[in-house]
């Protein structure tokens, strides 16, 4: 298996109800119905996880690790996104919380948020560097930098070059905390499904040094469970700056960076980036993008309603006493992503450009004759796309209802031809 095809977000097809309404949410059209229930194209697919959260019969789902994985490790490192806060009401302090996760069967936490501190430092001293040229996109949610993967290619030269607060988290933990020991298991706690996907493939990096990614859904009722019988003590190590990344916003004010905008959902993403390659935003030096609604408390692997979750951090921050002295600095560990992000053929037609050329202008004239109307039933999103299928031979054009009544139609005037001239009304043979 490679990363092209690994995929945490999953289709279970005896859910499916060929509704197509996943088709009309996919940002990359990456879904089609065929023979009565959805497909999911590996090459355009990029782990948003709309699909999962607009499906009526929760046929797509998140593929990630069960607490059982942490039982190969001597050392079970805990590494909880700040989302995972927001989850619980305001009984529980983030202390609590992350003791709770040690009655889970963790050996020891490290604080996602401790980690995007040091993110925002080595970014904003990026960008400081770097001067202008930008508007610079953020490289922190992954199925964003999918998109850009597989939409906006001519995009990718303006991420900032910096790994992720999961990755900084993971590698602080076996470089710093416990250096030379191969018992140990650093394990994120996830409110989405791309972080299980590029756990196993990552982005920018040869290696990821996340050993397993365990949904936030799967231990909040175990969790939720454990916290009134938790002995509170003090845990908490990261400042409001790190928390705030768990909502929109969090980043552009810990990078402080003049100039910046903050857009959250994939259907905002995307029309900023089309703005973006249109030659517009060129006020902008730096866009935090973030594929889910409010940010990261809206991921598909959440339980609670993403404004709440978001209201309940702010409240957090709101009344955070003064941070710690850092145990660590940004000049300390190397957070530079290793290699650049490649573009991914998700859209091409064909590998082969005659070939691919060919078949645009197949899926041109396919197009011109269809109603337009976008209505889904073939099992594509769009006509348009509908053409593609069809100039690549993935669909016929009688899936079409509209082009199999007007075949229909022919065949009925063709067979009245064939019988041959009628006789005229009130006169016999």
């Amino acid at each position: 298996m490679n990363g092209a095809s690994f995929h945490s977000v999953t289709l279970d097809p005896t859910k499916c109800k060929a509704c197509t309404t996943c088709i009309r949410f996919c940002p990359t059209e990456a879904i089609r119905v065929r023979k009565g229930r959805a497909h999911i194209a590996d090459e355009r697919c990029v782990d948003c996880g709309e699909c999962i959260r607009v499906c009526p019969n929760n046929a797509k789902k998140a593929v990630s690790d069960p607490l059982s994985a942490l039982e190969p490790f001597a050392v079970r490192v805990a590494l909880p996104a700040p989302t995972l806060y927001g989850q619980f009401d305001e009984r529980f302090s983030i202390d609590r919380i992350l003791c709770g996760l040690l009655e889970l069967g963790f050996t020891d936490v490290f604080e996602v948020a401790e980690a995007a501190e040091l993110v925002s430092d080595a970014a904003a001293a990026w960008l400081a560097r770097t001067g202008d040229g930008g508007p610079w996109l953020s490289s922190a949610c992954p199925a964003v930098v999918k998109l850009l993967q597989v939409r906006f290619p001519s995009l990718l030269d303006r991420l900032v070059p910096i790994m992720s607060p999961m990755e900084a988290a993971a590698r602080l933990v076996k470089e710093r905390l416990y250096p030379g020991r191969d018992d140990v298991g650093v394990f994120f706690i996830s409110p989405c499904a791309g972080k299980v996907t590029v756990s196993r493939y990552p982005q920018g990096l040869s290696d990821s040094s996340v050993d397993g990614v365990i949904a936030i859904k799967d231990v909040y009722l175990p969790l939720r469970a454990a916290l009134p019988g938790v002995t509170e003590r003090p845990l908490h190590r990261a400042s409001a700056r790190g928390v705030a990344w768990a909502h929109i916003d969090g980043e552009s004010d810990a990078l402080a960076v003049p100039r910046a905008i903050s857009v959250s959902g994939i259907a905002d993403v995307i029309g900023v980036f089309e703005a973006l390659e249109n030659g517009k935003m060129k006020d902008v030096a730096f866009i935090e993008a973030l594929a889910c609604p409010a940010g990261c408390v809206g991921g598909p692997l959440t339980v609670e309603n993403p404004y709440i979750a978001r209201a309940r951090i702010r409240s957090m921050e709101h009344r955070a006493t003064v941070a710690l002295e850092p145990r660590f600095r940004a000049g300390e560990l190397d957070l530079r992503l290793e290699r650049e992000v490649p573009a991914r053929a998700g859209l091409a037609l064909a590998p082969d450009m005659l070939k691919a050329m060919l078949l645009l202008e197949e899926t041109e004239l396919i197009a011109e004759s269809l109603p337009g109307l976008d209505c889904g039933s073939c099992g594509a999103p769009s006509c348009r796309a509908f053409a593609e299928d069809v100039a690549k031979g993935d669909a016929v054009i009688t899936d079409c209802v509209f082009k199999l009544r007007e075949n229909l139609r022919k065949l009925g005037e063709e067979l009245i031809g064939m019988e041959g001239p009628q006789p005229e009304p009130g006169r016999g043979r």
